[in-house]
């Protein structure tokens, strides 16, 4: 469809020749298109820490053991790796919690007066019933707590699905206004070649003729604003990229996967249909009402 509204007649080519862009035009589709690509990869990106933070504090469990108990970590430890469905249980130093609490204590944190309650991190195994492992954990040591890892990620966990969600609130409104844009033009290049359109219908020419005289143009023109769009959002992102693994030392993972590639070519491909299809709606209506 696209295509035939690109390669027009050697004749109706010569009546409005798409050759020439119009700057406006595609200014306004490189600069959407540009954003529509930088917002929608950092909506992916969200989508992407999001999904591996949650995997991989899914199965993972803190359990605490009040200062006053301290001394019964390693009855807590043995017991939690004799439960079925435990894959795994570290018992949390004394030392590396000191070293947490000095962020925030200071030199107080070093102080033997000052208790520390005793820690121990458990993995779980696919498909294991965490409610009966903390229950079961309970009974042979009261005196300790089980929490989810997960729930102390909760807030952040809801704060990247926001972003994420919001991401896809501005791609929206930005094809939105892509779509206002193209209007505009259109009715604009109607109105400026309005004796092309009268000679036209003198001669016979049908609506859709004419209609599509005037496609082939700003067909041309979206292109050309995708085009340059991408290539410009394309060379952010790998600017970005490289800028982050430098300042972090290398990712340990790509923060777009293949999937989320094909996602982003699609969108300059979407924002040219769009264009087209707005543009024939609106001239088609405009040459209507004006019979």
């Amino acid at each position: 469809m696209i295509l035939d509204r690109i390669w027009a007649p050697g004749p109706e080519a010569r009546l409005l020749p798409a050759e020439k862009l119009h700057g406006p035009t595609v200014a306004v589709t490189a600069i959407m298109t540009f954003a529509m690509i930088i917002v929608a990869a950092a909506g992916l990106a969200l989508a992407n820490a999001a999904s591996s933070v949650a995997g991989s504090t899914q199965s993972k469990y803190v359990v605490q053991l009040p200062a006053a108990a301290a001394g019964e970590l390693p009855a807590l430890v043995s017991a939690a790796k004799s439960i079925a469905g435990v894959r795994s249980v570290s018992p949390v130093p004394q030392e590396e919690m000191r070293r947490t609490l000095e962020h925030w204590l200071g030199d107080a944190a070093s102080s033997p007066d000052l208790p520390i309650p005793a820690m121990a991190t458990i993995e779980l195994a696919p498909r294991a019933d965490a409610s009966a492992i903390a229950s079961e954990l309970r009974k042979r040591v009261p005196q300790a707590s089980v929490s989810a890892e997960s729930a102390e990620l909760g807030p952040l966990l809801g704060l990247l699905r926001a972003l994420q969600w919001l991401a896809v609130s501005l791609v929206i409104l930005m094809a939105s206004a892509t779509a206002a844009a193209v209007v505009l033009a259109a009715r604009g290049a109607l109105d400026t070649h309005r004796s092309t359109v009268e000679i036209m219908h003198g001669i016979g020419a049908t609506d859709s003729q004419v209609v599509r005289l005037f496609e082939r143009k700003i067909a041309v023109d979206a292109i050309a604003g995708a085009l340059a769009g991408s290539l410009g959002a394309a060379a952010a992102l790998l600017f970005l990229a490289g800028g982050i693994a430098a300042a972090v030392g290398g990712l340990t993972s790509a923060p777009l996967d293949l999937l989320d590639v094909a996602i982003l070519i699609l969108i300059p491909i979407a924002a040219v249909i769009i264009a087209v299809a707005v543009a024939h709606r609106t001239l088609l209506g405009a040459l209507r009402a004006a019979l």
